[in-house]
């Protein structure tokens, strides 16, 4: 297998033409290597337009819509983020060569250690991994400039969108099969938020995550 062949394929194929343009973006999929992440016996699909598992019935997303959710993030050199959800580690080391920090947040202690030695291996110097639930956020850390939550959630917490610092960026995705919808929402004021619906993709959801009340009678 080339790796390098099909990695330009991927970014080419895949990427570009699902409306992915920014260039940062695409250059930096070429420096953290994404096979390196992926458990061996699935690296040869790697650069696959697939959600590859990772082991504890979780999934890494497919190349293009981390590429797509890293753009609409505009992540910038002085933002902290909080990423819901470590998996493998690869997003978590996306997200640090963006931004100044990221707190990542992994309540399964096998895929904890999993994306600990994977980001290990990279050297991933601002990014602070931590176990536990972070479905309604982690506010020891906050205000964040970004928030990314990797599993679905069929309500968007308030308590994560009360995490962002004004101008801050969350990214989640929202609702329950076979209708969910990818969302930023940005806080434009102090309490006040705008939220724009992007494409619609299905995820796993994270653990205890929030749903809407049930009626009782």
């Amino acid at each position: 297998m080339n790796l390098e062949q099909a990695r330009g394929n991927m970014v080419e194929q895949q990427i570009r033409t699902w409306e992915v343009l920014d260039q940062d973006v695409l250059d930096l999929l070429y420096v953290v290597p994404r096979e390196e992440f992926v458990p061996e016996k699935h690296r040869a699909l790697a650069f696959s337009d697939l959600q590859l598992p990772i082991g504890e019935g979780e999934r890494m997303w497919e190349p293009k819509l981390e590429a797509r959710v890293l753009q609409a993030l505009k992540l910038r050199k002085t933002d902290k983020v909080l990423e819901v959800g470590t998996g493998s580690g690869y997003f978590t080391a996306l997200l640090a060569y963006l931004a100044a920090h990221v707190h990542s947040v992994e309540i399964k202690p096998v895929l904890a250690q999993l994306g600990k030695r994977n980001l290990e291996r990279h050297v991933t110097e601002n990014a602070t991994l931590e176990a536990g639930d972070a479905a309604r956020g982690w506010p020891g850390h906050a205000p964040y400039d970004a928030i990314v939550l990797t599993g679905s959630t069929p309500v968007l917490p308030a308590s994560l969108q009360q995490q962002l610092a004004v101008g801050g960026r969350l990214f989640a995705v929202v609702g329950e099969p076979p209708v969910m919808t990818a969302r930023l929402v940005t806080c434009t004021a102090p309490g006040a938020f705008h939220a724009v619906d992007l494409f619609e993709t299905v995820i796993d959801p994270l653990v205890n995550a929030e749903h809407c009340p049930r009626f009782r009678f």
